[in-house]
């Protein structure tokens, strides 16, 4: 295929431009432009969208981080609103329960829901518009219906009996009349709606000020009913999880009361004229900033976008970033990260000459402090307990042919230059019991611990989870220009690096790049339960040149052929020129770009 090919035009204006992962949710924050609010207001509303019509991929007991950007201040701020562990998660707790791995689904991966108080920030801090005229698109279509995709289908009807049996409260929501969610059908999901309503009306209780009903929102999620619900629910009921047994949470109310969203600053590195933004490694967001740190040092636009050279060379990279990751990531409230050493030229230029010919089925992590132990340590966890069961990992298609991504994405600019980029997930339908009182699970990022003080990911109370969730933002010139993200779990630090490449050196609109056939690797360990690696695997969209996959295969990697459109939901925004830009990927159908 050609480079330059696309599915579809990329959007350009001047008004503003929203993209997301979903085309209702995507018209939803045009409308709140439409309406006079700004990208804050449309972004909030859009995330409370995808809750609703993309529930197999997140939930209003999920999380969120966000890089934005309000016109005329200097840099991106991070709000992150990923929940941390339960007081009462510990390594001990666990072990007592004879358990080497925290499952992938139930009640104990569970740890405090961050989505709804990180929106919240939002509104309040930079949004103009009133809680009730965000959440009114949401209640609607939670009351009224929404047409359903396939995927959603397809992720609850191999769960039927596992709900009937074990998750009631999820058979209740999930299987109305016994029967699973239908493909082109209406599909309401009521009980949501009555969370959001019972929210608003204690917010609008609070008075007539938008910050007073902001807060009365937060104080019924996290100290009023909707933290009671959770905390009789998981006290008491014992759910089926991946480790086979049923266990009861750990999760209560008081952990949602002592917990709040928080702004950061961004981990930042200049490439190409360009300065990149990521969250701190808290999430994998800095392993981006890695590839790009080692392959500056490699001529890539001389490179052939779809040939062997750079793909080889963008993997390679990875593998390397990747094996960082996992040994020296982790919430830098309770680990030391050394970043500064991972992203400086020295370090990298001694890495990439670990670069060679052909592909490395080695995790080759940097050799700094106690990596031999850590290495030692990771290798002899993974894949320790490979009990799988309804919806183990982040695949949360159970039975079904992998699906890599369960997450979405939403990117937006207005015509002020304010701009957000954020990746929600958790709480999918199929990871958690539904909390009967609320209609909907939480979050199981919990997951992602190691049960080890020997790792930086290693679990304890009140830390996050090192998640792979992992919105980018990038300035030129000192002003913010360019927003970009994807679901995918571990995939998601890949699939944006060659489209980012592709749009820098390649000259490619943001479409064309998106469009652009993408791979990923299955070299690293995997964050999701029951964290397996697969070394030297390498995932190709069937559209690469058969050229490009026998120089590859001859390279030694594993080269597994993809459908022609199957890897990657990536969703980008783009300013200059006195134009916003904005594209979506056309894969699975969902994902629309719309502006004006």
């Amino acid at each position: 295929m050609s480079a330059s090919f696309t599915t579809r035009p990329e959007i350009l204006g001047t008004f503003g431009v929203v993209t997301s992962t979903h085309w209702l949710a995507s018209a939803v924050g045009m409308g709140m432009l439409e309406r006079g609010g700004n990208a804050f207001d449309a972004a909030v509303a859009t995330g409370f969208v995808l809750q609703i019509v993309e529930p197999h991929l997140n939930g209003p007991g999920g999380e969120v981080p966000i890089i934005l950007h309000r016109s005329g201040e200097e840099a991106p701020r991070v709000l992150c609103g990923q929940g941390v562990a339960p007081a009462a998660a510990t390594i001990a707790r666990f072990g007592d329960l004879g358990l080497k791995m925290v499952p992938g689904t139930g009640l104990l991966p569970a740890v405090v829901p961050g989505a709804f108080d990180a929106w919240m920030l939002l509104l309040r801090d930079y949004g103009s518009m009133t809680l009730e005229e965000v959440l009114a698109p949401a209640i609607g279509y939670a009351e009224r219906g929404f047409p359903v995709v396939p995927r959603v289908a397809e992720a609850v009807a191999p769960l039927t009996d596992f709900f009937n049996t074990e998750w009631p409260s999820s058979a209740e929501v999930w299987l109305p009349g016994g029967q699973p969610p239908k493909a082109g059908k209406i599909f309401a999901t009521p009980g949501m709606a009555r969370t959001y309503r019972r929210i608003l009306d204690e917010a609008k209780a609070a008075g007539a000020d938008r910050i007073a009903q902001i807060e009365a929102a937060r104080s019924a999620f996290y100290r009023g009913f909707v933290a009671e619900a959770i905390d009789r629910f998981y006290a008491t009921f014992e759910a089926m999880d991946t480790s086979g047994r049923r266990h009861r949470g750990l999760l209560t109310g008081d952990d949602l009361a002592d917990w709040q969203a928080r702004y950061e600053d961004p981990i930042g590195y200049d490439y190409a004229g360009y300065r990149v933004y990521k969250t701190g490694p808290w999430g994998q967001g800095p392993v981006f900033l890695q590839q790009l740190a080692l392959l500056k040092g490699f001529d890539l636009a001389a490179m052939d976008p779809l040939g062997p050279e750079f793909v080889h060379t963008v993997v390679e990279c990875g593998k390397l970033a990747f094996a960082d990751r996992d040994l020296f990531y982790g919430d830098p409230d309770f680990a030391e990260v050394p970043l500064e050493t991972l992203l400086s030229d020295d370090y990298n230029d001694a890495r990439r000459a670990l670069v060679g010919e052909h592909s490395s089925e080695d995790l080759r992590p940097g050799e700094l402090e106690d990596h031999e132990r850590r290495l030692q340590v990771l290798l002899e966890l993974s894949g320790c307990e490979a009990t799988t069961g309804a919806g183990a990992g982040e695949p949360t298609f159970v039975d079904l042919p992998e699906v890599e991504g369960d997450t979405v994405h939403l990117d937006v600019i207005d015509r002020h230059g304010n701009m957000v980029s954020a990746t929600p997930s958790g709480g999918w339908l199929s990871s958690s019991p539904v909390v009967p009182e609320l209609g909907f699970g939480l979050t199981t990022r919990g997951q992602m611990f190691w049960l080890t003080d020997a790792l930086p990911s290693g679990l304890a109370p009140g830390k996050r989870p090192r998640t792979t969730l992992t919105p980018t933002m990038a300035s030129k010139d000192g002003t913010p220009c360019l927003a970009f993200g994807t679901p995918g779990g571990d995939q998601q630090d890949q699939w944006t690096v060659p489209v980012f490449l592709r749009h820098l050196h390649h000259g490619m609109n943001l479409q064309a790049a998106i469009d652009a056939p993408l791979f990923h690797s299955k070299h690293a360990v995997s964050s999701f339960y029951p964290r397996e690696r697969y070394p030297g695997v390498l995932l190709m969209e069937g559209r690469f040149p058969e050229a490009t996959r026998r120089a590859l295969a001859a390279r030694g990697h594993k080269i597994t052929v993809e459908d022609e459109w199957s890897l990657g939901r990536v969703c980008a925004v783009g300013s200059g020129d006195g134009l916003l830009r904005a594209a979506a990927t056309p894969r699975f159908m969902q994902g629309y770009a719309i502006g004006r």
